[in-house]
């Protein structure tokens, strides 16, 4: 049965980094459900592809190029969503990079990479969108953080400074821009099955080791994240702001032991 409570239909939905992977799943499940996607991501080409794809399936997604580490292209992007269909009802910012390598191998280079993309791209975005929601009094911001938020993995450094970061960007928004009609939260995701990770998930060690500490016993899938996000944006979430909701099939819960509970 349908219920409005949850209804996204009608909504302008923006989702940077929405070509693939979790991105691209978050986007496809927002225009399942009849709301107006625009999707980014920093090649034209891979854009179009992107969106002609879902679009096929589900009806129309609008691809527009865009560097979330250029601020100029952010501001360009925002007045042009803006210009064709009017505004922009929830925004997601899931566009994110990873370096895996230990701290003293990384470079100022590396870590400006990650940064700029994971955390200064996002507070730009989330600005640039921000300042016509604040006009209209209402809207939604959503963002893609990390496990990395509680428990940092090791080598992956920047990537958590960067996550965690965010996650603080979504609790001191939510604080100033909730008087003003804006809700801003985050959804953190635990280790999920895409293009990028499939190469390091398909070692034995690395299931082995996944699925011991995941209560739900599999590898996260991205459309395991719309739900969350759907609840987000719609008036189910009317209370809520400034939370981060960890999709990660418990993983979050604690850590399993090698201990035989049978025999000792």
């Amino acid at each position: 049965m349908a219920d409005d409570l949850f209804s996204v239909a009608g909504q302008v939905v923006l989702v940077s980094g929405g070509t693939r992977g979790i991105g691209r799943g978050i986007a496809e499940g927002f225009a399942q459900r009849g709301a107006q996607v625009i999707i980014t991501g920093r090649e034209q080409a891979a854009v179009d592809a992107a969106a002609r794809d879902i679009g096929s399936a589900v009806g129309t997604v609008r691809g527009l190029a865009c560097d979330v580490a250029d601020p100029k292209a952010i501001e360009a992007l925002t007045q042009q969503v803006i210009q064709e269909f009017g505004r922009i009802d929830t925004l997601l910012n899931v566009a994110g990079v990873n370096r895996r390598m230990l701290a003293e191998r990384l470079s100022e280079a590396d870590y400006d990479y990650i940064l700029g993309i994971n955390l200064k791209g996002p507070f730009l975005l989330s600005l640039a969108v921000g300042k016509h929601m604040l006009q209209r009094g209402r809207g939604n911001q959503i963002n893609v953080v990390s496990l990395n938020n509680e428990r940092p993995l090791n080598g992956v450094m920047p990537y958590a400074v960067s996550k965690s970061g965010l996650g603080q960007m979504t609790r001191s928004l939510a604080l100033e821009w909730g008087p003003r009609g804006i809700r801003v939260n985050a959804i953190a995701p635990g280790f999920i099955l895409t293009d990028l990770t499939r190469k390091l998930w398909s070692q034995p060690k690395m299931q082995e080791w996944g699925q011991t500490n995941t209560p739900l016993r599999r590898l996260g899938k991205p459309e395991d994240m719309v739900g969350s996000a759907i609840y987000l944006a719609s008036e189910a979430s009317s209370f809520m702001t400034g939370q981060v909701l960890f999709i990660d099939g418990g993983f979050n819960c604690g850590l399993n032991w090698p201990i035989d509970f049978e025999n000792q």
